[in-house]
């Protein structure tokens, strides 16, 4: 059974009750991604890529009917410790949050962690020079 056509053969709120144990293909690297191995019942994301589908509104309801691809952009620490994984769907801009299963790939999930350190919003030439002009001495080093 494919994740598009779940939502209509289950009532409203079924998936926040019941695990999901269908396995499904990735629509975005094309791999086959199955539950085994996530560490919760709610396998949501591709563990290679961290791709998903605009599926659900809120957490497992299945009422979305916009089904784009939900890309990973960012990871933040949830205050349990638990990383998770931000994703914005490409068709319509909603964003959602996912915690982070057992198995995903640890190299996607830190270069989305270290993305905006290695793309900041200035010139990292002129950071002291910023710095200088915001009230600091400029200096990058200890005196």
């Amino acid at each position: 059974m494919n994740r598009e056509n779940k939502r209509k053969q289950f009532e409203k709120g079924y998936y926040k009750t019941h695990s999901c144990k269908d396995s499904f293909t990735c629509k975005v690297c094309g791999r086959l991604v199955v539950s085994a191995g996530a560490g919760s019942g709610h396998r949501n994301h591709c563990p290679n890529c961290l791709s998903s589908l605009h599926l659900d509104i809120e957490p497992g309801d299945r009422e979305a009917d916009c089904g784009g691809i939900m890309e990973p952009v960012g990871v933040w620490v949830r205050k349990t410790g638990e990383w998770a994984i931000i994703h914005r769907c490409r068709r319509c801009g909603h964003l959602s949050s996912n915690r982070v299963a057992a198995d995903d790939n640890p190299m996607k999930l830190m270069s989305i962690a270290m993305k905006p350190l290695s793309q900041p919003p200035f010139p990292l030439e002129r950071i002291e020079e910023m710095t200088a002009l915001m009230g600091g001495d400029g200096c990058l080093y200890m005196k």
